[in-house]
Protein backbone atom coordinates (compact mmCIF):
# COMPACT_ATOMS: atom_id res chain seq x y z
CA UNK A 1 0.00 0.00 0.00
CA UNK A 2 1.77 3.29 -1.06
CA UNK A 3 2.18 6.00 1.71
CA UNK A 4 0.30 9.15 1.84
CA UNK A 5 2.55 12.33 2.25
CA UNK A 6 1.31 14.24 5.48
CA UNK A 7 1.71 17.24 3.23
CA UNK A 8 -1.55 15.51 1.25
CA UNK A 9 -3.73 14.84 4.02
CA UNK A 10 -7.19 15.94 4.91
CA UNK A 11 -5.67 17.50 8.23
CA UNK A 12 -3.03 19.29 6.65
CA UNK A 13 -4.22 20.81 3.66
CA UNK A 14 -7.82 22.47 5.40
CA UNK A 15 -6.57 22.99 9.33
CA UNK A 16 -3.20 23.06 9.37
CA UNK A 17 -1.92 25.24 6.77
CA UNK A 18 -4.94 27.41 6.92
CA UNK A 19 -4.17 28.21 10.30
CA UNK A 20 -0.53 28.42 8.82
CA UNK A 21 -1.74 31.61 7.00
CA UNK A 22 -3.85 33.09 9.49
CA UNK A 23 -0.76 33.40 11.96
CA UNK A 24 1.83 34.45 9.21
CA UNK A 25 -1.29 36.82 8.00
CA UNK A 26 -1.20 38.36 11.46
CA UNK A 27 2.96 38.84 11.53
CA UNK A 28 2.81 40.06 8.20
CA UNK A 29 -0.16 42.98 8.62
CA UNK A 30 1.39 43.64 12.19
CA UNK A 31 4.57 44.46 11.02
CA UNK A 32 2.88 46.43 8.14
CA UNK A 33 0.81 48.74 10.35
CA UNK A 34 4.06 49.42 12.68
CA UNK A 35 5.89 50.35 9.22
CA UNK A 36 3.39 52.06 8.60
CA UNK A 37 3.13 53.99 11.76
CA UNK A 38 7.29 54.52 11.70
CA UNK A 39 7.14 55.91 7.83
CA UNK A 40 4.81 58.69 9.40
CA UNK A 41 7.65 59.12 12.12
CA UNK A 42 10.07 59.23 9.38
CA UNK A 43 11.96 56.57 11.11
CA UNK A 44 14.15 55.87 7.78
CA UNK A 45 16.09 52.95 8.81
CA UNK A 46 13.41 50.96 11.02
CA UNK A 47 10.53 51.28 8.28
CA UNK A 48 12.86 49.80 5.82
CA UNK A 49 13.52 46.85 8.01
CA UNK A 50 10.19 45.65 8.89
CA UNK A 51 9.16 46.52 5.04
CA UNK A 52 11.83 43.98 3.56
CA UNK A 53 10.20 41.05 6.41
CA UNK A 54 6.59 42.45 5.58
CA UNK A 55 6.98 41.63 1.80
CA UNK A 56 8.93 38.46 2.20
CA UNK A 57 6.18 36.78 4.47
CA UNK A 58 3.77 38.24 2.05
CA UNK A 59 5.13 36.23 -0.75
CA UNK A 60 5.56 32.90 1.21
CA UNK A 61 1.96 33.20 1.84
CA UNK A 62 0.41 33.60 -1.61
CA UNK A 63 2.90 31.10 -3.12
CA UNK A 64 0.33 28.60 -0.68
CA UNK A 65 -2.38 30.35 -1.90
CA UNK A 66 -1.72 30.90 -5.61
CA UNK A 67 -0.72 27.07 -5.42
CA UNK A 68 -3.98 26.13 -4.06
CA UNK A 69 -6.63 28.70 -5.34
CA UNK A 70 -9.66 25.89 -5.40
CA UNK A 71 -9.37 25.89 -1.23
CA UNK A 72 -11.57 28.43 0.00
CA UNK A 73 -10.42 27.93 2.98
CA UNK A 74 -7.07 29.35 2.35
CA UNK A 75 -8.81 32.49 1.12
CA UNK A 76 -10.82 32.69 4.49
CA UNK A 77 -7.47 32.18 6.51
CA UNK A 78 -6.00 35.39 4.45
CA UNK A 79 -8.41 37.83 5.37
CA UNK A 80 -8.87 36.68 9.01
CA UNK A 81 -5.59 37.04 9.53
CA UNK A 82 -5.36 40.58 7.54
CA UNK A 83 -8.21 41.85 9.97
CA UNK A 84 -6.52 40.38 13.05
CA UNK A 85 -3.11 41.88 12.20
CA UNK A 86 -4.77 45.34 11.45
CA UNK A 87 -6.07 44.86 15.32
CA UNK A 88 -2.84 43.67 17.05
CA UNK A 89 -0.86 46.20 15.01
CA UNK A 90 -2.70 49.04 16.55
CA UNK A 91 -2.67 47.45 19.92
CA UNK A 92 0.71 47.25 19.79
CA UNK A 93 1.67 50.95 18.45
CA UNK A 94 -0.80 51.69 21.63
CA UNK A 95 1.82 49.43 24.22
CA UNK A 96 4.98 51.77 22.29
CA UNK A 97 3.47 54.89 22.85
CA UNK A 98 6.14 56.90 20.71
CA UNK A 99 6.00 60.34 19.60
CA UNK A 100 5.00 63.49 21.02
CA UNK A 101 1.61 64.95 20.88
CA UNK A 102 0.35 68.47 21.74
CA UNK A 103 -2.37 69.32 24.72
CA UNK A 104 -4.79 71.77 23.99
CA UNK A 105 -6.98 72.36 27.37
CA UNK A 106 -10.02 75.04 27.61
CA UNK A 107 -10.95 74.99 31.19
CA UNK A 108 -14.63 75.82 32.03
CA UNK A 109 -13.90 77.37 35.21
CA UNK A 110 -11.07 79.02 37.03
CA UNK A 111 -7.51 77.50 36.01
CA UNK A 112 -5.44 78.55 38.43
CA UNK A 113 -4.78 75.83 40.35
CA UNK A 114 -4.51 74.00 37.38
CA UNK A 115 -1.88 75.93 35.76
CA UNK A 116 -0.40 76.51 39.30
CA UNK A 117 0.10 72.28 39.96
CA UNK A 118 2.04 72.43 36.29
CA UNK A 119 4.23 75.49 37.11
CA UNK A 120 4.86 74.14 41.02
CA UNK A 121 5.81 70.45 39.01
CA UNK A 122 8.73 72.00 36.71
CA UNK A 123 5.95 71.98 33.45
CA UNK A 124 6.45 73.91 30.26
CA UNK A 125 3.43 74.96 29.12
CA UNK A 126 2.11 78.19 27.47
CA UNK A 127 -1.54 80.39 28.07
CA UNK A 128 -3.30 82.56 25.96
CA UNK A 129 -6.74 84.21 26.06
CA UNK A 130 -9.58 83.43 24.13
CA UNK A 131 -13.48 84.23 23.96
CA UNK A 132 -15.69 81.66 23.48
CA UNK A 133 -19.24 81.39 23.31
CA UNK A 134 -19.76 82.20 26.90
CA UNK A 135 -16.81 84.79 27.11
CA UNK A 136 -13.44 84.67 28.06
CA UNK A 137 -11.39 81.72 28.41
CA UNK A 138 -7.88 81.00 29.02
CA UNK A 139 -6.07 78.25 26.91
CA UNK A 140 -3.59 75.72 28.18
CA UNK A 141 -0.74 74.66 25.18
CA UNK A 142 1.90 71.80 25.96
CA UNK A 143 3.54 68.85 24.23
CA UNK A 144 4.02 65.36 26.25
CA UNK A 145 5.28 62.12 25.33
CA UNK A 146 2.60 60.07 24.20
CA UNK A 147 3.26 57.79 27.03
CA UNK A 148 2.18 60.44 29.32
CA UNK A 149 -1.01 61.31 28.52
CA UNK A 150 -3.10 59.48 30.97
CA UNK A 151 -1.30 61.08 33.38
CA UNK A 152 -1.99 64.50 31.68
CA UNK A 153 -5.64 63.62 31.66
CA UNK A 154 -5.99 62.49 34.60
CA UNK A 155 -4.30 66.09 36.01
CA UNK A 156 -6.93 67.78 33.75
CA UNK A 157 -10.15 66.05 35.35
CA UNK A 158 -8.83 66.71 39.02
CA UNK A 159 -8.61 70.65 38.66
CA UNK A 160 -10.96 70.58 35.85
CA UNK A 161 -13.14 67.92 35.31
CA UNK A 162 -15.32 69.86 33.14
CA UNK A 163 -12.43 71.24 30.80
CA UNK A 164 -11.90 70.47 27.19
CA UNK A 165 -9.41 68.97 25.65
CA UNK A 166 -7.89 68.05 22.60
CA UNK A 167 -4.72 65.59 21.72
CA UNK A 168 -3.14 65.90 17.96
CA UNK A 169 -0.01 64.16 17.12
CA UNK A 170 2.89 65.89 16.23
CA UNK A 171 5.62 64.65 13.75
CA UNK A 172 8.58 67.35 14.39
CA UNK A 173 9.75 69.64 17.87
CA UNK A 174 12.62 71.74 17.92
CA UNK A 175 15.53 70.89 20.37
CA UNK A 176 15.34 73.80 22.44
CA UNK A 177 12.18 76.10 24.39
CA UNK A 178 12.43 78.56 26.68
CA UNK A 179 13.89 77.24 29.78
CA UNK A 180 14.60 73.69 28.04
CA UNK A 181 13.35 70.94 27.13
CA UNK A 182 9.66 71.29 27.58
CA UNK A 183 8.16 68.20 26.10
CA UNK A 184 10.40 66.13 29.00
CA UNK A 185 9.16 66.38 32.25
CA UNK A 186 9.81 63.76 35.10
CA UNK A 187 5.93 62.26 35.65
CA UNK A 188 7.68 60.79 38.67
CA UNK A 189 7.38 63.96 40.13
CA UNK A 190 4.17 65.35 38.83
CA UNK A 191 2.76 61.86 40.30
CA UNK A 192 4.19 62.64 43.50
CA UNK A 193 3.41 66.30 43.82
CA UNK A 194 -0.12 65.11 42.53
CA UNK A 195 -0.75 62.98 45.73
CA UNK A 196 -0.04 65.58 47.98
CA UNK A 197 -2.43 67.46 46.43
CA UNK A 198 -5.35 65.28 46.83
CA UNK A 199 -4.47 64.48 50.22
CA UNK A 200 -4.14 67.85 51.26
CA UNK A 201 -7.80 68.34 50.20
Amino acid sequence: MEAIAFTDTFVFAYIILPLIIFLSKILDQTIGSIRIIFVSKSMKYLAPMLAFFEVLLWLIIMKQIVQNLNNYYYYLAYAGGFAMGNFVGIKIEAKMAMGLVQMRVIPQKDSSKLVGFLRNAGYRFTTIKGHGAEGQVEIIFSVIKRKSIEDFVSIIKEFNPKAFYTIEEIKFVSDTAPGGQFYNQDFTHMKRLFKQTRKGK
